[in-house]
């Protein structure tokens, strides 16, 4: 009969035994560092605080069931879930210490060296046990585990597991379906059921958990996965299929009473959305004032050279098709969009699906002379340092672009679109960007545009959005064009 695992906080009870030593180590060295060789004298009056201590760790463990994905769990998280717990212990000790009046007991020193060493302990044994549990495959309680599979897949299937789970897990056996294999074995697992044997056959042989993979052509039947629950058996049904794309993010979800499985290309959680938003507003505000400055100095300089409106005003597509008006300082003549059609052979993307010349005679001031040199003028000095793009952080304070992401189509290219091509304003599009940053004068090829936006998303964190406004300084310096 195969062993069956502990459930629950039990099957982590080597975490938890492990965290205990740590708190006791921890405890010692707080008291040493406060009382130096006086330790010895003091101990005996902090043992029942300590006790507490350790009776609000165990508990904490039980109730949170803090190891609960352990080995899944990387640096950052693992620092992040250790602080947590730390933190939790702290506050729920200082609450008793606060209502029960002996606070005055106890050196806060003490307590606060208590918390520190916990932490930084605590995180270092973790990480290190771990690395020990996933090297040697060794783990107090792994869970017994028996695989439901076709013939084709088995042994990748086994090998999947193996590697993404770490030692976790046991696995004790396969259920082939569609073929009679009974006696074979794949990746030195044997098989023991077919579909027909597979519920009497785990009647017998209790095992803690099921892992189901079957192709989507391959029908497994709701009834045989219903008598597995209710026999207690955890049940895993694999959604996310061999083969699948693997930019993907799944999550399960539910909608109503349904539970789906959502595919997306990115996953934006709601407190990273905020930190999006409040860095666009600071941003959007600053920009808005160095924007008004800019309109004492650039207007005059620009109504002289080319007589007519100061800011340049266009219907553009934001995100998910919404159209807005976006603003900029106007660096052509007023009738650069009437000339546009003209000049589209000229055009360095191909397709029309973006609008760039290398010398642009609708830039006010620009004109090629007859040797074929280009002579510059006001409006090529405030494309070059993208100081047309200033009146821009009035629409990220309206919340229509953002400071970093795609860049707005107009409407005539929005509408020109391919399919795959709309990936780029599934989010909120920015003033600058990852291709713009990447390379913009040089870039003729508008998938290649869309392949560094569809990384962007795919790969969007605030550090690469302050990656992107750094390297947009750089590029701007350096007189790359505009953007």
């Amino acid at each position: 009969m195969y062993r069956r695992k502990p459930q629950g906080w039990l099957k982590h009870i080597d975490f938890i035994l492990l965290d205990l030593a740590v708190l006791q180590l921890s405890f010692f060295l707080a008291c040493f560092s406060r009382f130096g060789l006086r330790v010895t004298e003091e101990l005996p009056r902090y043992v029942n605080i300590f006790s507490l201590y350790s009776l609000v760790v165990v508990l904490f463990h039980i109730v949170n069931n803090t190891f609960s994905d352990v080995l899944r769990r990387g640096y950052y998280k693992e620092l992040e879930r250790t602080v947590r717990h730390v933190f939790s212990v702290e506050l729920v000790i200082i609450f008793y210490l606060f209502s029960t009046k002996e606070s005055a007991q106890y050196s806060r020193i003490s307590l606060y060296l208590l918390a520190i060493y916990y932490t930084v302990l605590s995180y270092g044994t973790r990480m290190a046990w771990k690395q020990i549990v996933r090297k040697r495959g060794y783990l107090l309680t792994r869970a017994a585990l028996y695989v439901v599979d076709t013939k084709d897949q088995a042994a990748d299937t086994i090998q999947r597991l193996r590697c993404s789970t770490r030692g976790e897990y046991e696995i004790q056996g396969i259920c082939i379906l569609g073929d009679n294999c009974i006696g074979q074995t794949f990746e030195g697992v044997p098989v023991t059921s077919c579909l027909d044997t597979l519920v009497s056959f785990l009647c017998d042989k209790w095992v803690d958990e099921v892992y189901v993979s079957v192709p989507a052509s391959f029908l497994m039947p709701n009834e045989t996965i219903d008598l597995l629950t209710e026999m207690g058996i955890v049940v895993h049904v694999e959604l996310d299929k061999p083969g699948s794309k693997s930019w993907q993010i799944r999550q399960v979800q539910k909608i109503g009473n349904q539970v789906v499985q959502t595919l997306s290309m990115t996953n934006v959680g709601i407190r990273q959305a905020i930190a999006k938003r409040v860095m666009d507003i600071l941003g959007g505000i600053v920009g808005c004032l160095m924007t008004l400055l800019l309109t004492i100095i650039l207007g005059p300089l620009i109504y002289i050279q080319s007589p007519g409106p100061i800011f340049f005003s266009q219907i553009r597509v934001g995100k998910n098709g919404k159209k807005f008006r976006m603003y900029k300082f106007r660096s052509m003549y007023p009738d650069a969009e009437a000339r546009k059609q003209e000049l589209m052979k000229e055009n360095r993307i191909h397709g029309g699906l973006m609008f760039k010349l290398d010398a642009d005679p609708r830039i006010i001031g620009c004109k090629i002379l007859p040797d074929g040199t280009v002579k510059k003028g006001i409006g090529n000095f405030i494309r070059d340092y993208s100081l047309d793009e200033f009146p821009q952080f009035f629409n990220v304070l309206r919340g229509e672009l953002s400071l970093v992401g795609t860049r707005p189509p107009t409407v005539d290219e929005w509408e020109k679109y391919n399919l795959h091509h709309r990936v780029r304003l599934s989010i909120k599009p920015g003033i600058t960007g990852m291709w713009q940053v990447s390379g913009r004068s040089s870039i003729t090829d508008f998938e290649e545009v869309v392949e560094l936006d569809k990384k962007y998303i795919r790969e969007w964190s605030v550090g690469l959005d302050l990656q992107i406004l750094l390297k947009t300084v750089l590029v701007v310096l350096r007189k790359d064009g505009s953007m």
